[in-house]
């Protein structure tokens, strides 16, 4: 255990997580007027960085360290936030408000705040733990990732989701062959409709892509030294690889949350000050199921981005004293090549798909409607289509859907006379 000299003093604010949730919240303390102390506990050796890029620009060479971070190193420091790299929590004792170390540190909290996000799904397959299967979650894994392709190099890609499919428009630009293997008929099966899945297969096959759609992956084969050299299909069939990344999906990490007795349902359940069900333990980004007030209070885990700043903001405001702030229209992107894929809201209970623009000129929108009102907008470079769409979405306002499907008619008509 630790000594009292190394405790924080009673009454911080103890952030476990030092993803882009946690570090948002910690730089928001402060911003809003926070003055007590600040830990934030991470279990990476790096300072809290934006990941998506490390999936295009990252690899592509076109990022580092130090242009992903969201605070320079120092910062920290001269913010007065005690930042603890390479540490990990195990446990929270709520009667007591602690939360113990992997090194038997003690840390005391007034407010606890769980930024713990989501891991990767790992492959229950023979093979899976061969060096070169690798996950995109860290930038030691884009690191590693970056390091193993490159021209003349054979990349297989598990699972088409738009992870998957960013690394593989990467991969592509650093020159490797690229297979992409999916379990379900077309791409994108979970997340989007088949308008945007056949466009994108398309404009993938175009960049050299090929594509193994409803396939199962059963294996990995390796060579005497333990690296992978093939994946395995349920067919029987081994296409070989020099690489493989596995992106079928990612599971909150709501275990010290579990093991504390709150409430946990496909991550852990907050209101919307991200407060959970103790009072005095918050969570923030994807390890959160949180309610959507513009679909009727429905409950939901989102991974973005956006949602994580969302939520920071939430609890720090809640910590801070300072008044709640307005609700925002959850939203995320993906960048492939040329193409900027913007999407607003999440497609519940739809009973129409709208499409506004023709996908051949890669630059299209689809509108998901429940009755005249927009549940989503999927734009690809559309910027007018998101932006409004997002606007709709978050007023709830209805449309003319015969306006919305004219692209003669501007956004800013279909809003002022929707």
């Amino acid at each position: 255990m630790s000594t009292e000299g190394e405790r924080a003093p009673d009454g911080a604010v103890v952030i476990v997580g030092a993803g882009h949730a946690g570090g948002t919240a910690a730089a928001l303390l402060r911003q809003y007027g926070y003055a007590g102390p600040i830990v934030l506990i991470g279990e990476e050796p790096h300072a809290p960085y934006q990941r998506p890029p490390l999936s295009k620009a990252w690899l592509k060479g076109e990022a580092d360290a130090d242009s992903l971070a969201l605070k320079p190193a120092e910062w920290y420091a001269e913010a007065d936030i005690d930042f603890r790299p390479n540490a990990r929590a195990v446990r929270i004792d709520r009667a007591g408000k602690t939360v113990e170390l992997a090194d038997g540190t003690v840390v005391p909290y007034g407010h606890l705040v769980l930024a713990t996000g989501a891991r990767a799904i790992a492959l229950p397959i023979p093979g899976a733990d061969l060096k070169g299967v690798m996950f995109l979650r860290t930038a030691d894994d884009a690191e590693q990732l970056k390091a193993a392709v490159g021209p003349g190099k054979k990349l297989a890609v598990v699972g088409g989701g738009y992870i998957g499919l960013e690394v593989a428009a990467s991969g592509r630009a650093l020159g490797a062959e690229v297979t992409v293997f999916e379990r379900e008929d077309r791409l994108l099966a979970r997340v989007a409709c088949e308008t945007l899945s056949s466009f994108f297969q398309a404009y993938h096959e175009q960049h050299g892509v090929t594509f193994e759609l409803g396939c199962s992956v059963v294996g990995f084969t390796g060579d005497e030294a333990g690296h992978v050299t093939g994946v395995t299909l349920a067919d029987g069939r081994v296409v070989a690889c020099d690489a493989a990344v596995v992106g079928v999906g990612a599971q909150p990490n709501d275990e010290l949350a579990r093991d504390a007795g709150l409430d946990v349902a496909r991550g852990v359940v907050v209101d919307l000050e991200a407060r959970s069900s103790d009072p005095a333990i918050f969570a923030i980004g994807d390890v959160a199921h949180r309610p959507m007030p513009i679909y009727g209070g429905r409950m939901f885990r989102m991974e973005s981005v956006p949602n994580a700043l969302e939520q920071a903001k939430q609890a720090a405001s809640a910590i801070a004293g300072r008044p709640a702030p307005a609700g925002e229209c959850p939203w995320q992107w993906s960048d492939q090549y040329d193409l900027k894929l913007q999407i607003a809201g999440y497609a519940f209970d739809v009973d129409e798909i709208l499409v506004r623009g023709d996908p051949a000129t890669a630059k299209f929108a689809v509108f998901h409607l429940a009755g005249d009102r927009i549940q989503s907008v999927e734009a690809i470079n559309a910027p007018p289509e998101f932006m409004m769409g997002r606007q709709l979405i978050l007023n709830r306002k209805p449309v003319d859907k015969a306006k919305l499907a004219d692209p003669a008619v501007s956004m800013k008509e279909v809003v002022a006379q929707g």
